[in-house]
């Protein structure tokens, strides 16, 4: 397995910037964003500042194929709110269930400075994966959405 990252040192190319979107939106299959939607994430993760904001963007490869990433954003807090959030981690139909998301997933935590929060929905079946690698439920988030 290969990993590459991109951050606030290190962006995308415009082609690069497209697979991310396209690969994301097609492999988070019913709990997907708008593609505008995840370009802003993307963007947020790669922005140029020297700021707590950023974050990162992880791809894995395998025999040079994409089989997965993950966005992690920093949310600019620490300790009240935990200092990153894991906006997006989606791994190939073809490779699920073959240890790839673990992979991942672990690679992202360990690049990430400080504690991560992410949000599953209940029935999403990598639940278990977040569980197993020490993710709790803490809350019950609730939002209001303004229009």
């Amino acid at each position: 397995m290969l990993f590459k990252v991109y951050h606030s040192k290190s962006k995308p190319s415009k082609e690069d910037k497209q697979t991310i979107v396209n690969f994301l939106h097609e492999h988070l299959q019913e709990f997907r964003d708008s593609k505008e939607d995840i370009s802003k994430c993307l963007d947020y993760a790669v922005k140029n500042n020297d700021s707590a904001f950023g974050g990162f963007v992880l791809l894995i490869y395998e025999e040079k194929l994409l089989q997965g990433i993950s966005i992690i954003n920093n949310t600019g807090m620490t300790g009240y709110i935990p200092e990153n959030i894991l906006v997006y981690i989606a791994i190939h139909k073809n490779a699920r269930g073959k240890g790839v998301g673990k992979k991942l997933l672990l690679k992202a935590i360990s690049l990430a400075e400080g504690d991560i929060a992410l949000h599953v929905e209940p029935n999403n079946p990598a639940r278990k994966l977040y569980e197993s690698l020490g993710f709790t439920n803490k809350y019950l988030e609730m939002r209001l959405k303004k229009d």
